[in-house]
């Protein structure tokens, strides 16, 4: 397969000429997709194993997805927040009881990941602190408050001065977040798994460590499920695993299937009362098409028993890769189907040019890693399809690293 053929080749010299270069130019230009398959403008089969970045949960083309979307586009699209509609509140619901948050616990419906952390910058502020301590490796956004919680400083330096009060500790390390947070730490943010740090798991006991410590001290602990949550590590949020009740979550990607939509979950009448009538709003947000379509993504999840098959794909991934045994892999990490094949050389970004031409789509996470956040839907045989594959690719590229 090539991105050089012509139709797809104009369509690129286009978007180079029209969009800001802030992606460059993307090596394919997709037409369509259909269940875990997506085509490229010049009619090439690929197999989605990255799922619009842990977006696409049901894959490409869901029946049910496309039907609730449908019947709620013909009822209306927008009505903004100066009412109500019923698959908000629906949604609202749902999301209070698949969290298993208590009662007096609320739901601030937005448009993205980044703008559910946003609400939760706010609700941190609320407490009367301003210290806000968020782990080194993190990825919360790129809108200028999510920003300042996010680490990478090629992402942060080009726009600081940014959000004060925010300091960075390393990932996992229970030491360093005790003696981190004081009576001065609004909050502590953390990823249950660091999605675009490598895919990197601390554990269950560091939730569990982080809320005993926050607690003590009076500060808020808010777990950033954009990426981990809607089943993708097999709970329906990761944080779920360790036991814990954070004081607040943030949620997007996969809850609407592919339609923009986030959410902050604030658990009991501590959090929730943080943030009142007229400090916070949003135009979009918790529209009726978005909220539809989610509701129809947590109910396909459920009715499909997918948060079994989940943990049951993961596993199948995980051990079908370490029988290869190959010179170049490191055991896969992660939970569910967030995984990174972690590799011995810096040939990640060759490896999924590589696949790329092999008609598999994976995301180059780092220089020694691949992601893989397929469709929840994927079958164990077509996940095999590019464990097969694997050695041959690695094996291509003896010499590139």
């Amino acid at each position: 397969m090539t991105t050089t053929d012509s139709h797809q080749a104009g369509l690129l010299e286009r978007y180079r000429r029209s969009l800001l270069g802030v992606f460059g130019t993307p090596p394919l230009v997709l037409s369509h997709g259909e269940g875990c398959y997506v085509w490229d403008a010049d009619g090439h089969r690929y197999l989605d194993l990255v799922g619009g970045i842990a977006v696409n949960a049901l894959g490409h083309g869901h029946p049910a997805l496309v039907s609730a979307l449908s019947k709620q586009a013909a009822e209306a699209i927008h009505i903004s927040n100066l009412f109500t509609s019923v698959p908000q509140i629906e949604l609202a619901e749902r999301l209070l009881q698949i969290a298993g948050a208590p009662e007096g616990s609320g739901v601030f419906l937005a448009n993205s990941g980044a703008e559910a952390i946003e609400a939760a910058i706010k609700l941190s502020r609320r407490t009367g602190r301003q210290q806000i301590i968020a782990a080194e490796g993190a990825f919360h956004g790129r809108t200028t408050g999510a920003l300042a919680l996010t680490s990478k400083a090629a992402y942060r330096e080009p726009f600081e001065p940014l959000l004060p009060g925010v300091s960075h500790i390393p990932y996992g390390d229970v030491d360093a977040l005790r003696a981190a947070v004081t009576e001065a730490t609004a909050a502590v943010v953390l990823e249950p798994l660091q999605g675009e740090a490598g895919v990197i798991d601390p554990g269950p006991d560091y939730l569990v460590a982080a809320r005993e410590i926050t607690q003590a001290a009076g500060a808020l602990l808010i777990i950033d499920e954009i990426q981990t949550g809607v089943g993708r590590t097999g709970e329906w949020f990761a944080f779920q695993a360790s036991g814990i009740q954070p004081d607040a979550i943030t949620v997007a990607k996969g809850l609407g299937g592919g339609v923009p939509i986030g959410a902050l979950i604030t658990f009991g009448e501590r959090s929730s009362a943080l943030l009142t009538a007229g400090q916070h709003g949003t135009t979009f947000g918790g529209n009726p098409l978005a909220t539809a379509g989610a509701l129809a993504v947590l109910d396909t999840i459920e009715q499909s028993d997918l948060l079994r098959h989940v943990t049951r794909a993961g596993q199948h991934l995980v051990d079908q890769v370490a029988a290869l045994d190959h010179p170049l892999i490191v055991p896969v990490r992660g939970r569910g189907l967030l995984r990174a094949i972690p590799l011995r050389e810096p040939v990640a970004p060759a490896l999924a040019a590589a696949a790329r031409e092999a008609g598999f789509i994976v995301n180059p996470v780092s220089p020694q890693a691949i992601r893989l956040a397929p469709p929840l839907i994927i079958t164990p045989e077509q996940l095999d399809t590019f464990v097969a594959a694997l050695p041959g690719l690695l094996d291509s590229l003896e010499g590139q690293s």
